[in-house]
């Protein structure tokens, strides 16, 4: 089964444009074209964009994903490579939720304290 530009794009909630640019980019050269053009999507596909998705939301910048679906069509080659890149990745997201722990940690205090100051009726009660 093969699936739209569209449908991909409302599947992975990303725009048309964006599934196109990523195209122009050299992101996705796994999809194939119907013979007027046409991107045809797989599943494989649509797996391969989610991938995409969840290192672009670790930060990655787009060069370095190229390069990682360079390896993915290098195949079994590159492996030590892509093994290495997801653990440098993980780190950073560790690392990411580690500060967002801080900060929540910050937010949660001021909840309190704007909740037990709205309760006084004053932030009074904090300066004691």
């Amino acid at each position: 089964m093969t699936y739209s530009i569209g449908e991909v794009a409302e599947t992975l909630d990303l725009t048309v444009h964006t599934l196109r640019y990523y195209d122009k980019e050299g992101l996705m050269p796994f999809v194939e074209r119907s013979p007027s053009g046409q991107r045809l999507f797989k599943d494989s596909d649509i797996e391969a964009l989610k991938i995409i998705q969840c290192l672009k939301l670790t930060g990655m910048p787009l060069k370095e994903i190229k390069g990682f679906i360079q390896w993915c069509q290098e195949g079994d080659s590159s492996l030590t490579q892509r093994y290495e890149m997801f653990l440098e990745r993980k780190a950073k997201v560790e690392a990411q939720m580690e500060e967002l722990k801080k900060t929540m940690e910050i937010i949660d205090h001021k909840c309190h304290y704007y909740m037990t100051a709205v309760e006084a009726g004053t932030e009074e009660i904090h300066k004691n």
